[in-house]
């Protein structure tokens, strides 16, 4: 379909320009003081914030992703194929084409 989608990542310590960080203080002040001792709590309290007018969609994820999975440089090279990387902020900026995955 053509889906090109670009990734920039914020360089470690500089979460006041991540959204997802700045929501996440959001969260915290909402539930301040709250004993979260279930998952089902949890879920609603998160599910009743809003941040900038706008309220969350909020589901328990339940695959467990394994920690430490690395790729060799082979099995990294067909993913490279699709990886433009910025020559400015190569690290940090990235096209991927998802055209055909």
């Amino acid at each position: 379909t053509g889906l090109k989608i670009r990734l920039l990542y914020y360089p470690p310590y500089h979460s006041k320009y991540n959204p997802v960080e700045r929501c996440w203080g959001i969260l915290e002040e909402h539930w301040n003081g709250e004993i979260l001792d279930s998952i089902p709590k949890t879920i609603e309290w998160a599910a009743t914030m809003t941040w900038k007018g706008i309220k969350p969609v909020v589901k328990l994820v339940k695959k467990t992703y394994e920690k430490g999975v690395k790729l060799t440089k082979r099995e990294m090279k067909k993913y490279e194929e699709k990886i433009s990387r910025s020559k400015k902020l190569p690290k940090w900026d990235v096209i991927i084409d998802a055209a055909g995955w």
